[in-house]
């Protein structure tokens, strides 16, 4: 009986042994990003597709000081350019001025007056049968 027990504890130690799991070793360290000085820049694109009507542009420049001016437009479905002004640096956070401009102007109306071309008619009651 111990042989048979022997034989059954080999198998079942065999059969665990595939999900038993693997012996990974620990993770590489990676080298830190390395720190770039800022880098002012400036550019700017626009878009005017006649075809899908897409008319958008945009500007930017930066100091390289942690300060950014840039401006973006686009017209809008009614016709009307939205134009966004804005600024951000390290103190002051992001700030944004907007305006729009033309576009659609709907005509203004007065409600108009209705006077009666003529008077009402009197109509005599309908005629009831008497049950």
């Amino acid at each position: 009986m111990t042989a048979k027990f022997v034989v059954f504890a080999a198998c079942v130690a065999t059969a665990l042994a595939q999900y038993s799991a693997p012996a990974y070793s620990a993770p590489k360290a990676y080298a830190p990003e390395p720190a770039y000085a800022p880098t002012p820049y400036n550019f700017e694109y626009s878009v005017n597709d006649p075809h899908t009507y897409d008319v958008h542009s945009q500007s930017e420049y930066s100091d390289g000081n942690g300060y950014v001016k840039g401006s973006y437009s686009l017209v809008e479905a009614d016709g009307s350019t939205r134009t966004v002004e804005y600024t951000a640096d390290d103190h002051s956070s992001f700030n944004a001025v907007v305006k729009n401009e033309g576009g659609y102007k709907a005509p203004s109306y007065s409600a108009p007056t209705y006077k009666p071309v003529y008077s009402a008619p009197a109509y005599k009651p309908a005629y009831k049968p008497a049950y």
